[in-house]
């Protein structure tokens, strides 16, 4: 059975139809894709899974369980499994980058001060931080505080990271690092990762499999040779990022 699944989700924000009717699964261990133009529901789609969202329509599964009416009480261990990184880093800019990955640590699991800045470093680590772990967000660019936003989300050790659009606004560099990490913690750590995004680089760079939402349905999924070889003429659109075609902007 796939690690999470999304069967029939609607979701409709007043008049606006957001979702119609989404099924999809995540597999253990894969980096999957969600892409699609902006609105298409991407972020809403996966802001299901961790409760910050409820569907008008269809179920939530995580290992078998059904999480789609739990209790805000009972969202708690699943968000411990389920991180999510936002687009916009917010580290607190008083704190040194360590502080800031210490935080969740002292606050979830208890740790003394001591305790949490060594294990915060010790995720900083992962992600290629550690030595600069006593300076301030503000002594960096953004490619590199997404990392440290990155290293906080893993500090409960999450079996799955959901990144939203974690390479919006960087430089191609920062974006090829932030793309390379995501790889990595799939590859090396066993992250399973959702990654929200309508970069074509990283989709075609780094994607296990892809999913396109279009008109709050599923359009494809599938690998990145399944999107190439897609005789779709909005899955073309998209992929090709062509101004003239089927799709509506």
């Amino acid at each position: 059975m796939a690690k999470i699944e999304f069967q029939g989700i609607y979701k409709s924000f007043g008049d606006n139809h957001v979702l119609r009717g989404v099924d999809l699964s995540v597999d253990l261990g894969e980096v999957f894709f969600i892409i699609g133009q902006s609105g298409a529901g991407k972020s809403v789609l996966v802001k299901h899974l961790i409760g910050l969202l409820r569907p008008d329509q269809g179920r939530i599964y995580l290992d078998g369980q059904d999480v789609t009416d739990l209790k805000e009480k009972e969202f708690y261990p699943i968000r411990k499994r389920c991180a999510m990184v936002f687009q916009n880093s917010t580290l607190f800019d008083s704190m040194t980058l360590v502080e800031n990955v210490a935080l969740p640590i002292r606050k979830h699991l208890g740790a003394n001060q001591e305790e949490a800045i060594e294990m915060a470093k010790d995720k900083l680590r992962l992600v290629g931080m550690k030595r600069y772990a006593d300076r301030f967000p503000a002594d960096f660019g953004d490619g590199m505080r997404k990392k440290v936003a990155i290293a906080r989300a893993l500090t409960l050790d999450p079996e799955f990271v959901i990144f939203d659009e974690p390479t919006t606004g960087i430089d191609p560099i920062s974006a090829a690092m932030v793309d390379k990490l995501i790889r990595h913690l799939s590859d090396n750590v066993g992250v399973t990762s959702i990654v929200i995004s309508h970069d074509l680089r990283s989709i075609f760079g780094i994607a296990d499999r892809i999913a396109m939402l279009y008109q709050g349905k599923l359009r494809l999924d599938g690998t990145q040779q399944d999107f190439k070889e897609s005789d779709d003429p909005v899955v073309q659109q998209f992929i090709q990022g062509l101004p003239d075609g089927p799709m509506e902007v």
